[in-house]
């Protein structure tokens, strides 16, 4: 595994993600299961072709859990994870983390029959997700 530290690692692709959020007895954040594996994340995918990353971010929130609302131009952070290729190989992926306050979520939306969705607390969220630069992500996450 190549190691995270000043050094340029080779073949990092930037990725966005959106940290959809609400305050409903308390505030909370909405994470999901991914689709190969079944662990727990947040909304994320590759940048859009014409779209800004934080409209791109806003994007995946919607396909993947339904959700609309106002995002964030700035992220608050990265992340870095090892996306698993079709043939087994891994790929260092950096993830630019957008928050969005979401105002509405969708009965349907495309990936609904894929995923499960769950709106958690932000020290509940830490814990259930695994890429260790996510979990203080979600711990630290302040407006």
């Amino acid at each position: 595994m190549p190691k995270l530290d000043d050094k340029p690692v080779q073949d990092k692709r930037q990725q966005i993600a959106a940290l959809p959020y609400r305050a409903h007895k308390g505030f909370e954040v909405l994470i999901l299961t991914s689709r190969e594996t079944g662990r727990w994340i947040i909304p994320k995918g590759w940048p859009i072709k014409g779209k800004t990353l934080a409209l791109s971010a806003a994007r995946e929130a919607y396909e993947e859990a339904g959700v609309i609302g106002t995002i964030s131009e700035k992220p608050i952070g990265d992340y870095h994870y090892h996306k698993r290729k079709k043939n087994g190989a891994t790929q260092l992926c950096r993830v630019s983390v957008y928050p969005m306050l979401v105002l509405e979520q969708r009965r349907n939306w495309p990936e609904k029959k894929q995923r499960i969705t769950r709106w958690v607390a932000l020290k509940e969220a830490s814990q259930l997700v695994h890429e260790p630069e996510l979990k203080a992500l979600i711990l630290n996450f302040k407006l």
